[in-house]
């Protein structure tokens, strides 16, 4: 009991300190200022682009890998699980890499006036690199968690296949799916790594909420501590939203 309290005490005191330092009188006037703002706008227009992607993109894809097999099958599931164990650094220079100036995509997409590298297109592109696997995941296991012949029934009683996917595996999958998009988006939210490499730390265009949270720590610590508290509340949310998508599902 004793040695249980010690690592609770250790895993809530930095939490607990850090909201005191961060929400003080200072807290409005510091939200207010170019630096957070410009943090919080491209975070959120970011991420948020990143998401929609993810969530289209991904969505298909998740459907595809639960229904059908096919030769290399594990082998393209463990490919796009990989992003999640990579640590976010090595996943920034994976995309200079394939996008950068030099990279090997990047060069003919350069010669076409498309330029990726350190822009705010970038940012999108660590966010979906990093996060997008979260919901792939989440969202086949709701794929793979009810009987194909539900969709299979539906197409006797003479459902075509847009009405079979609005009207019986949306509604079946949709817990999973929803859950998907919160850790994906926690993810995107906090991505860090892949960002500063392949995208830079430019406020207002590249510079994301962690990334300002970094340079203002070498500065001004105000915002650096209204941007964290504002981070950890966050958090605290989806994760609590997480945990009731989940007790939905399991009680469905």
């Amino acid at each position: 009991m004793a040695l249980s309290a010690v690592l609770v005490a250790f895993l809530l005191l930095p939490t607990l300190v850090l909201l005191a330092r961060g929400i003080t009188a200072d807290f409005l006037p510091t939200l207010l200022s170019p630096v957070v703002t410009d943090a919080l706008r491209v975070s959120v227009w970011t991420s948020g682009l990143s998401l929609l992607l993810t969530v289209l993109l991904g969505t298909p894809t998740a459907w595809l890998l639960s229904r059908r097999r096919f030769p290399g099958h594990a082998l393209l599931e463990t490919l796009l699980d990989l992003p999640i164990t990579l640590p976010p650094v090595v996943a920034g220079v994976a995309l200079l890499l394939t996008f950068g100036q030099s990279g090997v995509l990047g060069r003919p997409l350069e010669l076409a006036g498309i330029r990726l590298a350190f822009s705010p297109a970038a940012v999108v592109l660590a966010l979906l690199f990093t996060s997008a696997p979260y919901y792939i995941r989440t969202a086949r296991a709701g794929f793979s968690a009810y009987d194909p012949d539900i969709e299979a029934a539906a197409r006797v009683d003479g459902a075509g296949g847009a009405g079979v996917f609005w009207r019986v595996t949306l509604p079946l999958t949709l817990p999973f799916l929803l859950e998907g998009v919160v850790l994906a988006w926690a993810r995107s939210l906090g991505e860090f790594g892949a960002t500063i490499l392949f995208a830079g730390s430019l406020q207002g265009q590249t510079r994301t909420i962690p990334l300002a949270i970094y340079s203002a720590l070498e500065s001004d610590l105000r915002p650096a501590l209204v941007l964290s508290a504002i981070m950890v509340a966050f958090a605290f949310g989806l994760l609590l939203l997480v945990r009731v998508l989940t007790a939905q599902r399991r009680g469905g």
